[in-house]
């Protein structure tokens, strides 16, 4: 694909993703690159954002002896994914018409 993703979108998936349970990075990286082709090195800087912005907080919990860390949308963060949700629907309806219309 070489249309490049908005932060807004990238932002967006994490917290949709998220807004279903709490995940540790790898797992979360592994999950949205079923939809969209997403490196690691760029969903840390992503993750680290959403969290300095309260969107995100993390928990540590204890896995086969070592800790992993876990990701959890805030309510800030439900606001901000609501608030994406209803910009797509906007935008994706308009750009649909016009690539429809090109045809």
């Amino acid at each position: 694909m070489t249309i490049q993703m908005p932060t807004v979108l990238l932002d967006g998936s994490v917290l949709a993703i998220l807004e279903n349970r709490d995940m540790y990075g790898y797992l979360l990286t592994k999950e949205i690159q079923k939809y969209i082709n997403v490196s690691e090195s760029t969903m840390y800087p992503v993750l680290r954002r959403l969290q300095k912005s309260g969107e995100l907080v993390t928990y540590d919990e204890a896995f086969e002896g070592r800790m992993r860390r876990y990701y959890q949308i805030t309510p800030l963060g439900q606001t901000r994914l609501n608030e994406i949700k209803q910009d797509w629907q906007t935008f994706s309806v308009g750009i649909n018409d016009i690539l429809g219309g090109m045809s």
